[in-house]
């Protein structure tokens, strides 16, 4: 029997295989352009824009260095391509990951590591790391719930928790067109492995 496909062609011309992704098919080009049009809460959000996964990814990193002020560029970076896979398979909601299974989580596992192999970072990062950006993952979702997804800040707190006092003081959720999230995006990127060379 047939196998079916597994790839997909990317704008830049890589195809990247989703089964067995290897980091020269990953272009940042690729991951900005495709985030930047992935609506987060499957669009139900506020708004003229969708909130995409690229500007969310701006608001963890920018979440993540008020958490751990003095972490290398790295780790920065770490933190903003924490939802890098989601360019190629989309954002699932958390109650659509439960109902795929473990296969999802392989499948993340498998992008993830690639693309921070590409990058120069170690395709499993640090417990310490991982939880410091998975704390400024959740904030960002608190954020986006109360601010633009309808949730109350009760309900919001009692799936991600309630940020810690003036953690995210003077910061918003902003909606702007794709192209402006995607340069921001590959900018703060560009600018963060200048910083670790």
């Amino acid at each position: 029997m047939k196998q079916p496909r597994a790839w997909q062609r990317m704008l830049s011309g890589r195809r990247l295989d989703l089964l067995d992704p290897t980091p020269m098919d990953i272009e940042i080009e690729d991951i900005a352009h495709g985030l930047a049009f992935v609506a987060r809460w499957n669009g139900q959000t506020r708004g003229d824009h969708a909130y995409s996964v690229a500007e969310h990814a701006l608001l963890v990193e920018t979440l993540f260095c008020r958490i751990a002020p003095s972490a290398p560029a790295r780790w920065k970076l770490a933190a903003l391509l924490h939802d890098a896979p989601e360019y190629v398979i989309g954002d699932m909601i958390s109650p659509v990951k439960a109902a795929v299974g473990p296969n999802y989580g392989a499948l993340d596992d498998r992008l993830t590591a690639a693309i921070h192999l590409r990058f120069g970072l170690p395709a499993t990062l640090p417990k310490t790391v991982k939880s410091q950006i998975k704390k400024a993952d959740r904030i960002s979702a608190w954020m986006e719930a109360t601010r633009i997804a309808g949730f109350s800040e009760a309900e919001a707190t009692r799936f991600f928790g309630a940020p810690a006092a003036g953690l995210i003081d003077g910061l918003d959720i902003v909606l702007r067109p794709p192209v402006e999230t995607r340069r921001d995006f590959t900018a703060r990127h560009d600018a963060l492995l200048k910083e670790m060379s």
